[in-house]
């Protein structure tokens, strides 16, 4: 499954994603949601312990001026990554 994750971790219920969160699944931070992917924040260390892969998309990081401030452990991925990810997971949540 694909959870894309669209708001700040800090305005949503994070543990329910990640309670949430499968061997297999995806997990792509948009938006606002590449706040979570901050270098050294404990929403990065909760997400980092999931057993889903983690990717950010990179032209939401440069939009919001955060490329040197997220972590490097974190996959980065263009639009056409994120149409890739769309079609290997037929059913998604936004989050």
């Amino acid at each position: 499954m694909l959870y894309t994750l669209l708001q700040s971790p800090w305005q949503c219920d994070l543990d329910s994603l990640l309670l949430l969160l499968q061997e297999g699944d995806d997990l792509l931070l948009l938006q606002d949601g590449v706040t979570a992917a901050l270098s050294g924040s404990p929403m990065l260390q909760k997400l980092a312990a999931s057993p889903a892969t983690l990717w950010v998309l990179e032209e939401d990081v440069a939009a919001r001026g955060l490329t040197a401030q997220i972590s490097t452990n974190i996959a980065r991925l263009d639009y056409t990554g994120f149409v890739a990810l769309t079609t290997k997971h037929p059913q998604q949540v936004a989050w």
